[in-house]
This record gives C-alpha cells, sequence and structure tokens, in this order.
C-alpha cells in the first residue's frame, strides 16, 4: 500500500510522520510502515490515543469492522477470529487494536462507548496478553465509573422561529447546526447554563443553513461549548413580481374557502 499510494515505503513513512507531527503525537517517530522492531521506532501511550481517537472520530466506519468478533472467508472455508477480546466480554466495546512484538510486548488500545461517552485506553509494554486486557478493563471502568457525557444540543432541532424583514415570510424557524455535549466528571451539582444570543435586524434573503445566531453553553460562569444557530429553509427577499404572487395566493385561498 506504502508503495502503491507514494512510490516507496521510505516516502510514505515521511508522511507518516509529518501526519504524527500535525496531530501532536511528540512522542512518536516512525522508521517503517508495518511497526516490526527497528531501532528509532517508538511511540507513548499518550501519542497512540491520539492517533485512535483520530481514527475514530474521522473515519468511524472503521468501527464496522473492529466491532466483528467472528467472520468467515472463502465462502465458509477460512474463519478469523478477533486479536480483540474485549469485543466479545466488555460491554459497549467498539475496537480498536492489539498489537505484539518481541520488544514492545502485549499492547493494546481499546475503545467502548456507553450511554453516549466515549472511552480510549491504551496498554503497552504489558507482560502477556492477559494481562493487557484486564489493564485495559480497568481502565475503562474507571472512567465510566467517574465520567458522564452531558448532551447538550441535537442537530437539527428546531429552537424557534425568528423574525424576517423584507422577506416573502415573515419569520424563520433556526435550529441546531451540530449535535454539542461535553464529557464531565459524575456531580449532580454541575449546572449548565444556556445563553441564546440571536442575530439583530435579520433581512432576507436569508440561505438555508445561514447562521442566524448562536447558543453558548456556559459551566460556573465559562463557555464549554458553543453552537451555532441556522436557518432551516432559504426566504427570498420581498419584490413587486413575489409580492403579486403571496396576494394573489391569499386571494384565491380566501375565493375557496
Amino acid at each position: 500500500m506504502a508503495e502503491h499510494i507514494c512510490g516507496s515505503e521510505e516516502v510514505f513513512v515521511d508522511k507518516m510522520n509529518q501526519r504524527a507531527k500535525e496531530l501532536g503525537m511528540n512522542d512518536t517517530t516512525f522508521k517503517n510502515c508495518h511497526g516490526i522492531d527497528e531501532d528509532g521506532h517508538v511511540s507513548s501511550s499518550y501519542d497512540i490515543s491520539i492517533m485512535s481517537r483520530e481514527l475514530l472520530s474521522k473515519h468511524p466506519d472503521i468501527m464496522k469492522y473492529t466491532k466483528i468478533w467472528m467472520d468467515s472467508l472463502r465462502n465458509g472455508k477460512s474463519q478469523l477470529v478477533n486479536t480483540n477480546k474485549l469485543i466479545k466480554n466488555y460491554e459497549g466495546a467498539t475496537g480498536l487494536k492489539t498489537g505484539s512484538t518481541s520488544l514492545a510486548l502485549f499492547n493494546l488500545s481499546a475503545s467502548a462507548t456507553r450511554d453516549g461517552l466515549s472511552l480510549i485506553a491504551v496498554v503497552m509494554r504489558a507482560p502477556s496478553t492477559k494481562e493487557r486486557f484486564n489493564c485495559a478493563k480497568k481502565l475503562l471502568d474507571y472512567g465510566f465509573s467517574n465520567y458522564q457525557y452531558k448532551k447538550f444540543c441535537e442537530a437539527g432541532v428546531n429552537v424557534t422561529d425568528v423574525p424576517v424583514q423584507k422577506g416573502i415570510l415573515s419569520d424563520v424557524e433556526i435550529s441546531y447546526k451540530d449535535s454539542k455535549g461535553k464529557m464531565m466528571k459524575n456531580n449532580n451539582d454541575i449546572n449548565v447554563e444556556q445563553e441564546v444570543i440571536i442575530n439583530e435586524n435579520i433581512q432576507a434573503p436569508i440561505k438555508k443553513g445561514q447562521k442566524l445566531g448562536e447558543v453558548n453553553y456556559k459551566i460556573d460562569g465559562e463557555i464549554v461549548e458553543n453552537v451555532d444557530l441556522v436557518a432551516n429553509e432559504d426566504v427570498e427577499k420581498i419584490n413587486f413580481f413575489n409580492m403579486g404572487k403571496k396576494i394573489l395566493k391569499k386571494w384565491f385561498y380566501l375565493f375557496r374557502t
């Protein structure tokens, strides 16, 4: 694959190192693209978690494969079993990658999701494959026991109608552009405040998806998340032509009733 994409493994590895630095993986240096032991080929548990998060968040389709426990090939003549045993015996497990070499010993990047909270546990240099899974379970259990994902809003959910000036419609519905939330410690005393800000003097024309306001979510007065409020539909600017259409439409409606 490296040769197909870049012409040689050396050029591909250069791109791997470049991307690692872009992601903030400052403890990582790749010397090859296959991961087998080589002098200077190093990483850290923190860097592996960064790489894992990037993969899961930007390419979630990978979980269609990492969550498979067992599958068959060649019309059932061959079977493959996932080397990540957490997929079978840990609630909410979604992946992600096992690995072992004679020098690095037994390693694991384990991901799991429960009640909207997604966590990654990275274990490196475990003395046995059993120990890497036990350590990953303990890390994930700690995370799920002490933290929660607080959802603030859902993309596409309507918020309110806002008035529109000089438009063929007198108002337009606005909704959340994105889904937003935050991981936080389990604490019943946490109070999330919502500050809704609507743009002043909203005038047509308006395009669907155009930002017309925003919502700030605050904890103890500090903004922890922000989401845009966008128009749900186009609103044309009123003119003699569409004003005439609007009057005729009303006239026909009154005539029919």
